[in-house]
């Protein structure tokens, strides 16, 4: 069991039988009353976010998730196939499972699963993958004054919104928690 004044981005909680992790937390002091703790929370089994408010000192359990390094392989049909790395079991994740991740996966991609007591909860990415643009508009010289972007479609079906000296061919940083253009690669 854990305190709810002991709350930290990233943690993992068990909350009415739900397994969440803490995005945003808060600690408020009301002059009247007593003092509580409002937290965003995110439901790892079905991606929802919630607000949620607790008593201050409230005990909550905490869950213990593990991360597994595994590659991505391939697609199969509706499912997705991971290996672990080191045991070279594979297991399968239906595609609604992890829908936001798959704009960011490709093929032999190292990614973190995570797991809670055998059940497996999802992919963990890294914080910023290498994509290669399949398609954009070329640019053209001298549109760089407004600094304005254009979209590009990437390898993986992803569009972003990049700058205008961007081209077909290149190989981009992307943001895999908000899916935005970072830098050449």
């Amino acid at each position: 069991m854990i305190s709810v004044n002991d709350f930290r981005t990233g943690l993992t909680i068990e909350v009415d039988g739900g397994i969440w992790r803490v995005l945003d937390f808060q600690h408020v002091k009301p002059g009247k009353g007593a003092a509580f703790v409002r937290s965003k929370l995110r439901n790892l089994r079905t991606g929802a976010i919630q607000e949620k408010t607790f008593r201050a000192g409230e005990k909550v359990a905490k869950a213990q998730i593990d991360n597994r390094r595994m590659q991505y392989l391939y697609a199969n049909g509706d499912q997705h196939v991971f290996m672990d790395n080191e045991s070279y079991e594979q297991i399968e994740l239906p595609a609604a499972n992890i829908e936001y991740e798959l704009k960011f996966l490709k093929e032999n991609m190292e990614v973190s699963i995570m797991m809670y007591q055998g059940e497996t909860l999802g992919v963990e990415l890294p914080n910023t993958v290498e994509l290669e643009v399949t398609e954009t508009e070329p640019g053209i010289k001298g549109d760089t004054a407004s600094g304005g972007t254009k979209p590009a479609t990437l390898e993986t079906g992803l569009v972003v919104q990049v700058p205008f000296f961007v081209n077909q061919g290149d190989r981009l940083i992307i943001n895999t928690t908000d899916g935005t253009y970072v830098s050449r690669a």
